[in-house]
């Protein structure tokens, strides 16, 4: 089988496909900005990654989010619900850790099938 790598540096892809199975690197927004539009930016960036693999988030099988703050829990989902395609939620957790930066409020992973 065939790995396929996008957007790659000498550190990570932004994606890779293999066995019919796309997996993204983390994403985030501006580091700048509050925690919802980090939310929507990241979002937005895992659907043109996906788009660019060959999919879309209605094949998105599981996603992991790491929040800066748990406090931030409420408002990260007010985007993820209006995001996910409703009847395709995937399997996801939320947990809290530090981010890359101070600054970076959210991070989501997605695992998702071609």
């Amino acid at each position: 089988m065939e790995i396929k790598r996008f957007e790659s540096g000498s550190r990570m892809s932004q994606a890779v496909v293999y066995n019919n199975t796309v997996y993204l690197a983390g994403q985030v927004g501006n580091a700048r900005d509050d925690v919802v539009t980090q939310t929507k930016q990241a979002l937005a960036e895992v659907d043109r990654l996906l788009a660019l693999a060959g999919t879309d988030k209605t094949r998105i099988l599981s996603t992991t989010v790491w929040l800066a703050d748990m406090a931030d829990f409420a408002k990260m989902n007010s985007v993820w619900d209006a995001w996910v395609p409703q009847g395709n939620a995937p399997a996801r957790a939320t947990g809290e850790a530090k981010l890359a930066t101070p600054e970076y409020l959210v991070e989501v992973i997605v695992t998702a099938a071609l």
